[in-house]
């Protein structure tokens, strides 16, 4: 009579040894028989070759052993060519490792967890994520958050930097459910972006402007001025999307504008700062270094969005690894870093003089400034949602031979 035990073994301690899964399915074939075990790891199903390993050891069983199909059948989304998905799906300079253009929910989480094109972009965000969200619940224990208006800008900044990096993440995530889904994704990825954008003029107003422009009419209607370049940056970089396919470069330069408009905005005080201490009038200090590191990561980040090096000089070559938005995931992580850092010690440092010599910053604006940017722009995403054209819904069932390719 034939008789299955399930037992993990021990391999004693040391490099390479531990609890391994050698024995961990062995049958017996009777009394007196010899006993076997498999010769390779259950995980082996997932590896190259796994599969068939897995059956040989099923087989010299002798049916002792008896898996599911289901088991057996573990599957990964199927990867594409550039000739093979539509042109709205397609990057410059990426030639493959292109997902199901009507990918399942299910196909898009699973695909984060397989080498695609998208895979390392869904990773340098969503990381990072929890990151700003430690750094967050840190602050949240050493500052008075509910009754302290002090904090209230840094408050505003801080949501928005876990918001954005995670909207992020989610729009390349399930970017590839549908050319429609593709455009929405995006269009709530620029308007997290947007808001940013506007928590950081909210943060900027509040610790950051130069002494000699506090209370000045531009310190006055910074954040004002800051909701008008919110919406401008939403409006024109979901518009971008509509024009992409007919006209590729004015999409880009459209995109770009509106990213930059508002970083600059929000910089003018930084500049000025900067500038006065490279001509003698202040002294240098760690709050200043920390934003030199930021506007530089900032520049480069720019600079990558807007040239799509490396991958535009050697097609193919960094599919997967290397191309220029995955970089720019990594500067604007590491930029938001250093500008987290030279917020927090402006606030500290600059502290007893801003509460002398201005207001202290109201609940209206900033956690109402918060609210009424968010408004508006699921506003803008809606209306832009609503006008793109819809295509009707297909299987993601189809052959690996069949061709995808719709223009």
């Amino acid at each position: 009579m034939k008789k299955m035990t399930l037992f993990p073994a021990w391999r004693g301690a040391g490099e390479g040894h531990g609890w391994g899964w050698t024995q961990c399915v062995r049958w017996e074939s009777g009394e007196g028989g010899p006993s076997r075990g498999l010769e390779c790891p259950l995980w082996c199903v997932l590896c190259r070759g796994g599969k068939e390993r897995l059956e040989q050891a099923c087989q010299r069983g002798r049916g002792a052993l008896h898996l599911s199909a289901d088991m057996l059948s573990i599957r990964l989304p199927q990867l594409f060519d550039i000739h093979q998905v539509p042109k709205v799906f397609r990057e410059d300079g990426i030639m493959s490792g292109y997902r199901h253009p009507r990918s399942s929910a299910v196909d898009c989480i699973l695909s984060s967890f397989q080498m695609t094109n998208e895979t390392v972009n869904i990773w340098t965000h969503f990381l990072p994520t929890w990151y700003f969200l430690w750094r967050f619940s840190m602050l949240c224990s050493t500052l008075d958050f509910l009754t302290e208006s002090y904090t209230w800008p840094l408050l505003v900044y801080l949501l928005l930097i876990c918001l954005y990096p995670f909207t992020s993440s989610c729009a390349h995530t399930f970017s590839s459910m549908s050319a429609e889904a593709r455009h929405i994704c995006y269009f709530f990825d620029y308007g997290a972006l947007s808001l940013y954008s506007l928590g950081c003029a909210v943060t900027y107003g509040s610790y950051v402007m130069p002494d000699c422009w506090v209370n000045s009419w531009l310190h006055q209607h910074f954040v004002t001025i800051a909701i008008g370049n919110s919406l401008f940056c939403t409006s024109m970089s979901c518009y971008s999307r509509f024009v992409e396919l007919q006209f590729p470069h004015k999409s880009k330069v459209m995109r770009t504008a509106a990213f930059v408009v508002p970083f600059l905005f929000d910089s003018f005080p930084l500049f000025y700062r900067l500038l006065s201490c490279c001509w003698g009038s202040c002294s240098p200090n760690e709050a200043l270094a920390s934003h030199s590191y930021h506007l530089l990561f900032a520049f480069l980040t720019c600079f990558l969005f807007a040239s799509h090096l490396p991958e535009r000089l050697a097609p193919g070559r960094f599919d997967y690894i290397g191309h220029s938005h995955q970089l720019f995931h990594i500067c604007a992580v590491v930029g938001t870093h250093f500008q987290m850092e030279a917020v927090l010690t402006d606030m500290a440092s600059r502290k007893d003089w801003l509460t002398s010599h201005s207001f202290l910053p109201s609940f209206l604006g900033t956690m109402g400034v918060l609210a009424l940017g968010i408004l508006l722009n699921l506003g803008i995403i809606c209306i832009f949602s609503a006008g793109l054209p819809q295509t009707p819904r297909q299987s993601t069932s189809t052959s690996s031979g069949a061709h995808l390719h719709q223009e």
